[in-house]
């Protein structure tokens, strides 16, 4: 089932999620949706809150990119509860758009390298390291979980330049190619 996204300005996007159990309902069904939605709006990731859940869920398809990188075309995962236990100091930039922020696209350093602990969708306990552009992925979506945007990453002086496009997007004044909800 495509479930709406939610836009810039809904507050469910600033709020920290929280983690669930394995006794949450129909995690498998919610995680088959999410990806379901995340393909239909041409999306590589998404976390429950753009699906207006406040729960530590994400899930991620670079499957987009296997002409680029075969590595990056096989990559598909559901997180439950991620947390981020180590950032490399070194950043990369990398150009990031976001479901709930539709037609803004801009420059975000992220770090090259990141320790995650998650469980999958049976709850069983993960404690890997990602590298650049997964770890690029991971980072921006696990920013949802934490109340935080992309935009939020932005230099000061572009997100000045953005704020207009910002309230137009949280006042609804947005054309998307799938169904959203806004504040």
């Amino acid at each position: 089932m495509i479930l709406p996204i939610y836009t810039y300005g809904n507050p469910v996007l600033r709020k920290v999620a929280q983690p669930i159990d394995a006794s949450y309902p129909e995690l498998k069904s919610l995680v088959n949706n999410m990806f379901e939605t995340m393909y239909h709006a041409d999306g590589v990731g998404l976390a429950a809150p753009q699906v207006g859940l406040p729960i530590r869920v994400l899930v991620i398809d670079l499957a987009p990119f296997k002409d680029e990188d075969a590595e990056l075309g096989s990559f598909k995962i559901a997180m439950i509860n991620p947390t981020i236990l180590e950032r490399s100091a070194e950043l990369l930039p990398g150009e990031e758009g976001c479901l709930s922020i539709p037609g803004i696209h801009e420059t975000v350093f992220r770090s090259k390298t990141i320790k995650v602990h998650y469980f999958d969708t049976d709850f069983n306990e993960y404690e890997e390291i990602f590298e650049d552009y997964k770890a690029r992925v991971i980072q921006h979506e696990y920013d949802h979980l934490e109340g935080n945007l992309f935009t939020d990453r932005v230099n000061p002086l572009r997100r000045q330049l953005l704020k207009s496009k910002l309230t137009n997007i949280s006042k609804g004044k947005i054309q998307c190619n799938y169904k959203i909800i806004t504040a």
